[in-house]
């Protein structure tokens, strides 16, 4: 019969709004159970979860749900833990499907039980009277993150597979562009001008145009223009004579010799000075050096690749490189996207690092879909490279096999949208230390003071946790 709790339910937004289907890769739909004693609740909360594409199947009990168990197969439970059964209910569902997530249904006034259900393994909770529009915004949430879990195992089972070109790891469709580049340059014989920012893999790139190519079986030799002085710079590429300067004892040979036949890899090719910008530009348009303090030319044969995070137009311009050594060696071009352009690649370089860290050090290593998400959600300023690190620094910190949010960077984890709805508005601009404040302080608010279950929601580590507490002066009070 219709009453005042469900009036209470349906009131604010009868009607869901349609959204596209929850498809995940290996799986037709997502099955949910949704377990409710209130016939017309069941019927809206289905008629939403339907137009998500979500496969949904009902109980009007916990007893007739926990029945439904092995037939369902449930990939999410949405929970009502009114009456006795409820916490019970939850614990026989975590028993036998423990991956499905649960969301719990509790009622006004009664957010007690749904933190001791969050402490049990709920996914998350929503309270009465809920709208049709919370219900969809949180089955899609739920979508999200069950996506992302399926994802993740795929990635994991299958990271011995091919996984993008030569070593480079990426199936966005900016690297598929890249592969298709670096194919055609391999079997070149030109310059190659390598563009991208610090991190993104620049050295790699150019060791996949040296080791696919017609080079393959010829010496790959890179050298790092910005981390030398320019007087080794000079040295280093071109060679001395025995007293061309003060410590030059015995002869050398320089890297553009001694890769006959092979590669010489450029490095932050912006970074070298002028003067000896000129006399490269000559040793490739003349394929012959002159080493410091020599009279004699000595031919070369090699084959020249330089990259840079610098926007060398802008430093034609500007003076600071020369014109024509740019033209020369921009003959072809690769534009590396920073990993900020292709967030899709970030479960697989994950799963991908994770593997050769485990395999170093004879432990599996995974990833909980929690910090997977923590991953996706952040920029990554330093690229593939920061990444790496990133999860260098979280499998040294933990002896756990599976990486969790407080084992990240603190800049990686960033409060949840639903935390940050805690927040009361503010007029004006409020600096970024008040506002993390009133997020901590919100969270364990609407937690009671869980300092465990708080970090948790935050996404953050206990000890950083407690350090903010501290800092705020608030940890006496909680």
């Amino acid at each position: 019969m219709f009453n005042a709790s469900t009036a209470a339910v349906l009131s604010r937004n009868p009607s869901p709004t349609p959204s596209h289907p929850l498809q995940i890769a290996g799986a037709n739909f997502l099955n949910l159970l949704i377990v409710d004693d209130d016939r017309i609740i069941r019927e809206a909360c289905r008629e939403v979860a339907q137009a998500l594409g979500f496969n949904t199947q009902v109980a009007e009990s916990a007893e007739q749900a926990c029945r439904l168990l092995d037939s369902s197969r449930p990939d999410a439970v949405l929970l009502d833990l009114r009456g006795s059964g409820g916490l019970e209910a939850l614990h026989t569902i975590k028993q036998h499907r423990a991956e499905a997530l649960v969301i719990v249904v509790t009622g006004y006034g009664t957010v007690k039980s749904a933190v001791q259900a969050m402490k049990d393994g709920a996914y998350d909770y929503v309270t009465k009277p809920f709208s049709m529009e919370e219900l969809r915004l949180l089955l899609e949430r739920v979508g999200v993150h069950l996506r992302l879990k399926t994802e993740n195992r795929v990635l994991r089972e299958t990271i011995k597979s091919r996984q993008g070109f030569g070593n480079i790891v990426g199936r966005a469709p900016e690297m598929e562009k890249l592969y298709r580049i670096i194919g055609k340059a391999a079997q070149s014989v030109h310059p190659v001008l390598i563009l991208g920012e610090s991190g993104t893999g620049k050295e790699l790139v150019a060791k996949s145009i040296h080791f696919t190519g017609i080079f393959r079986d010829k010496p790959f030799i890179p050298v790092d223009c910005g981390s030398l002085v320019p007087t080794l710079i000079e040295s280093e590429l071109f060679g001395h004579v025995r007293g061309a300067f003060t410590g030059a004892t015995n002869p050398k040979d320089g890297l553009l010799a001694i890769a006959q036949g092979g590669t010489v890899f450029l490095d932050e090719i912006g970074e070298l000075p002028v003067d000896l910008q000129a006399k490269l530009l000559r040793a490739i348009q003349e394929k012959e050096i002159r080493p410091v303090g020599s009279v004699k030319r000595v031919p070369i044969d090699v084959r020249i690749l330089a990259a840079t995070n610098r926007d060398l137009e802008r430093s034609v311009a500007d003076g600071t490189f020369r014109r024509d050594l740019y033209f020369r060696l921009n003959v072809l071009t690769l534009r590396i996207p920073p990993l900020r352009e292709r967030r899709q690649d970030i479960p697989l370089l994950a799963a991908h690092i994770l593997e050769r860290i485990g395999r170093d050090a004879g432990i599996e290593k995974a990833i909980s879909d929690e910090a997977l998400k923590a991953l996706l959600n952040y920029d990554w300023p330093g690229n593939v490279r920061e990444l790496e690190n990133s999860l260098e620094r979280a499998c040294a910190l933990t002896s756990a096999n599976e990486i969790q949010v407080r084992d990240l960077p603190t800049q990686l984890c960033s409060a949840p949208m639903e935390v940050m709805a805690m927040i009361p508005p503010s007029h004006g601009i409020v600096p970024m230390a008040e506002l993390e404040k009133q997020t901590i302080l919100a969270a364990l608010s609407q937690v009671n003071g869980d300092k465990m279950l708080a970090a948790r929601l935050l996404g953050i580590g206990k000890t950083t946790l407690y350090r903010k507490l501290k800092e705020y002066g608030a940890l006496v009070n909680l």
